[in-house]
């Protein structure tokens, strides 16, 4: 392990921001998690990056510190290879154990080569793999809902089946997202009741939050909502 980098991370660490991480992160061990500022850990990243030592830290994993997973995060969202970098993205998913980590990772390359970056987004889905699948619905929401859209890409989030929470919050999250840019493209899932009743009912509350979407959308849309049988509750991330 480059002990130089841990060192630095602990050298960052803030008290009261890893108190207010540990309460968002029910799924990570809380003795895992330094507190390092996002800012922090962006500045570090590209530092990494332009002393070359991004490489070797790349491929120590699986890392010992929530705060290492997010700093790895960072640093793919800056490689400027789009096949390398996707090739880095599979080697790290497997160790992602957190809605934060998955959702910090974002890598920039991808705005360029969105054609390529479906067929990666469908294995991504297709994989069972929680963070895995969220991070597929994640590119799908961030890349595919302005003018790249095809309607096949909500019928690919509609078609998830799982039971984890950070899965189906994501794929709310997503339909939510998309009744704000693609609102009659995205609607017929909803009044078709196309969607599991928990995934309808959050994409309705998310959207109803939202600041992109008028009053008189939100006020069609709470009629929309159905009743539950069942409610699964979480902690942590909304």
């Amino acid at each position: 392990m480059s002990g130089g980098i841990r060192a630095e991370l602990f050298r960052l660490q803030d008290g009261g921001y890893r108190a207010f991480q540990c309460r968002l992160l029910p799924t990570v061990d809380p003795e895992t998690v330094i507190g390092v500022r996002t800012p922090e850990l962006r500045r570090l990243a590209k530092r990494l990056l332009r002393s070359g030592e991004a490489d070797a830290f790349l491929r120590e994993l699986p890392h010992g510190y929530f705060d290492e997973n997010q700093l790895h995060a960072f640093i793919l969202s800056e490689l400027k290879d789009f096949v390398l970098c996707v090739e880095a993205v599979d080697r790290f998913l497997p160790f992602v154990d957190n809605w934060a980590t998955c959702d910090q990772l974002s890598p920039k390359v991808f705005r360029k080569h969105r054609q390529a970056l479906p067929e990666s987004i469908r294995r991504w889905i297709a994989s069972g793999e929680t963070y895995a699948v969220r991070f597929g619905i994640g590119m799908l929401m961030e890349h595919f809902l302005d003018g790249d859209f095809d309607p096949k890409y909500p019928a690919a989030v509609a078609a998830i089946r799982s039971e984890e929470y950070y899965v189906r919050m994501m794929a709310a999250w997503y339909f939510a997202t998309a009744l704000a840019k693609r609102y009659d493209a995205a609607l017929p899932w909803l009044e078709e009741r196309r969607l599991d009743p928990w995934t309808h009912n959050r994409a309705i509350r998310k959207a109803i939050e939202s600041n992109r979407i008028s009053p008189e959308r939100k006020e069609y849309l709470r009629g929309l909502r159905i009743r539950e049988e069942k409610s699964t509750g979480k902690g942590g991330q909304t």
